[in-house]
């Protein structure tokens, strides 16, 4: 079994469609395709697709496969990444990741740790959602990253960093936006707008919350990052419910009120691989306590009317 197997197996399991696979994926042959799934299969020794005139489904062997399939090149990018860094065993790299839009509280004060302890590490950042922050952490390609807990990542270990309020958001010229804060019984009715599936943790926590609170509230739109959510609220004059972090995006058009009551939060971690020894972030992991005091104090000098700092 080669590694090609796996990926053709893979891109075959995730489009479902042999020919789709082929040509839009892989780049090869369908016939030469159907050939390296069959040597797979062979070898394996049981099928791991069903094939119809619909395309192909996974049966109960493949969808056992594919889980270790993908672990398993997710492990030989890990590693491969690991001998690379290794070959410049002289130049020290460190790579942050950021949930998109964290970045604006919490870079700045990361990069001058790292700058003060070790002003000659190059240090690379990436901005992504959550998810794509766990799987880069698994692959090797970050070495930390501000991000959610991610669930069925046993390889990454994370740290609480602060637990993160959700406020209300809504048109600036909304009749809610009258109130110093929101009772959320009054945004039942109210177009209501939350978040897909690119961000699952904040999901369940808003979901969690409108059932806890018996406000029976369906989602009339979802959002797939900050910036839409924005042009949403403010074009269909809706209601969401995010982060407090969220303000730093907010344009004139649209303003945020507290929770009346105890307000739902969000934990923002730092996350990294269990495997990870590098020195550079046992350094940073020592000072999270310190980076957090100071996005604290900052977010306490700056809050005002309307504006909910998250405690730190």
């Amino acid at each position: 079994m080669e590694l090609r197997h796996l990926r053709y197996f893979i891109a075959v399991a995730e489009t479902g469609s042999l020919t789709e696979a082929a040509e839009r994926r892989l780049h090869t042959s369908q016939p030469s395709l159907s050939r390296q799934i069959r040597d797979l299969e062979v070898e394996v020794g049981v099928e791991l697709l069903s094939r119809g005139a619909q395309g192909v489904e996974l049966t109960a062997s493949g969808r056992a496969f594919l889980d270790h399939a993908r672990l398993a090149l997710a492990q030989v990018e890990a590693a491969r990444e690991a001998a690379r860094r290794a070959a410049e065993p002289a130049k020290q790299s460190f790579a942050l990741g950021f949930l998109t839009g964290q970045e604006m509280d919490w870079l700045p004060e990361a990069m001058r740790i790292l700058h003060d302890e070790l002003p000659n590490t190059e240090v690379t950042v990436s901005s992504k959602y959550s998810p794509q922050l766990a799987d880069a952490l698994t692959r090797g390609k970050l070495d930390i990253a501000f991000m959610r807990p991610e669930a069925q990542t046993p390889d990454l270990a994370f740290r609480l960093v602060t637990k993160e309020p959700l406020v209300a958001v809504l048109p600036s010229d909304h009749r809610l936006a009258a109130c110093d804060v929101i009772d959320p019984h009054d945004i039942v009715g109210e177009t209501f707008v939350s978040v897909s599936n690119t961000a699952p943790a904040l999901r369940v926590v808003i979901n969690d919350y409108l059932e806890r609170s018996n406000l029976g509230i369906r989602p009339d739109h979802e959002v797939d990052n900050l910036a839409m959510a924005m042009s949403l609220i403010a074009s269909t004059r809706g209601v969401a419910l995010l982060p407090a972090y969220a303000q730093n995006f907010m344009p004139w058009s649209v303003t945020s009120r507290p929770l009346k009551g105890e307000a739902p939060t969000i934990d923002l971690v730092v996350g990294y691989h269990k495997a990870n020894t590098s020195p550079i972030l046992r350094m940073f992991l020592s000072r999270i306590d310190d980076l957090a005091a100071q996005i604290s104090s900052k977010a306490g000098r700056k809050s005002g009317p309307g504006l909910a700092a998250a405690p730190r």
